[in-house]
């Protein structure tokens, strides 16, 4: 039982790695700040979190477990909070391509990006 829990830990690091990578190379690669916000947000978040199973699924102690869960929770609660304020500020400072927009809402309600307001 201990070599498919290596295997399937070795699993998740490999996939985990990848998937940081997927979001290193899509923050060097999308043209605007909102596409490079997805990229560092989105695969990020699940790869550190496949790559926190692969370590628990290899160290499988209790206080390493507690450890990694709370890097897991912090994590979690952390990234979507980052890319809610880079957003924010690069379409207030208007860093962004609005014809990449499916709908641009905030722009309805009169609050469209320049530095005409407080941060």
């Amino acid at each position: 039982m201990s070599t498919v829990a290596d295997w399937l830990g070795a699993a998740c690091l490999v996939a985990g790695a990848l998937l940081a990578l997927a979001a290193a190379i899509g923050v060097l690669r999308f043209p605007d700040a909102l596409s490079r916000m997805h990229a560092a947000t989105k695969p990020q978040v699940l790869g550190v979190l496949l790559l926190l199973l692969g370590i628990a699924l290899r160290l499988r102690s209790g206080s390493d477990l507690g450890m990694l869960l709370l890097v897991a929770v912090f994590q979690l609660a952390t990234a979507p909070v980052a890319a809610q304020m880079i957003g924010r500020a690069a379409y207030r400072a208007g860093r962004l391509d609005r014809s990449l927009l499916d709908a641009d809402e905030l722009a309805e309600r009169g609050s469209g990006g320049g530095s005409s307001g407080p941060a």
